[in-house]
């Protein structure tokens, strides 16, 4: 506890993503439905975007259903789409557009009800002139999906005589990548114990930090959330190129 530190804008990373595990695990320890774990990590995921805000984070993306999540039993997916509607609604989406928030889906969006698409792109609508923190909410997303959509459009250009193969290269994917006019994450956050990517921004965590933490999401408050700030302030980040150790850095200054 006393170790934490007070962040500067240099410690800050500029992208945060975020995978929000343990939702069920937190519900059943607590002899509750998985609605009730769903819901509680709603609250923390309002609480989290206000605390960006406040620290003058620019980008923050959650991952908040998979493309695997359908595979999860009916009762339970059908919990979350009506949270994700009952969100959708708030008042707090009116607060965040109110505090220059700027929200965006990303995902197969295509398998969800009208209904919730229609309320997804009325919100990107709403705050699509925002210029305060930018937040990206992936919802049936999955990596190897964007990446193999991102081809499939190119190969479709490619047939279309709009390019040739030639000219494909790490610049033209990126081009059609989701989040391809935001920066890469500086730091991946997973949460619940786990401490794999799940097939989440498979492209864009190439040179990402990456911070486990045992905490289940619904726990995941202020304090957790700055030690993984401190943690990634600790880090050092050479993008693959090589940087002396600090301790050398401070030997020689």
């Amino acid at each position: 506890m006393e170790n934490i530190t007070r962040d500067t804008k240099e410690s800050l990373p500029q992208h945060i993503a975020i995978i929000m595990d343990g939702n069920n695990r937190w519900a059943k320890a607590r002899s509750l439905s998985a609605k009730s774990g769903h819901r509680a990590g709603a609250e923390i995921a309002k609480d989290l975007v206000n605390s960006c805000v406040r620290r003058g984070i620019g980008y923050l993306t959650l991952f908040a259903f998979s493309s695997e999540n359908w595979l999860r039993p009916h009762k339970e997916v059908q919990g979350l789409m009506a949270l994700f509607l009952a969100v959708l609604k708030r008042n707090e989406i009116n607060l965040l557009h109110k505090n220059n928030v700027k929200l965006q889906f990303i995902g197969n969006r295509g398998d969800f009800s009208k209904k919730l698409q229609m309320n997804m792109q009325e919100v990107e609508e709403l705050t699509a002139a925002n210029t305060g923190l930018k937040v990206v909410v992936a919802a049936d997303y999955g990596g190897r999906w964007d990446i193999a959509n991102a081809a499939r459009v190119i190969a479709g250009k490619v047939a279309a005589g709009k390019m040739s193969s030639s000219e494909i290269d790490v610049e033209t994917v990126q081009q059609h990548i989701c989040l391809n006019d935001y920066p890469d994450p500086d730091l991946c956050i997973r949460t619940g114990g786990e401490r794999r990517l799940s097939n989440f921004l498979l492209w864009q965590f190439a040179y990402s930090e990456l911070y486990f933490t045992e905490c289940y999401w619904p726990d995941f408050n202020e304090l957790e959330f700055q030690l993984a700030l401190d943690d990634f302030a600790q880090r050092q980040r050479s993008f693959g190129g090589h940087k002396e150790p600090r301790a050398m850095e401070n030997k020689s200054a």
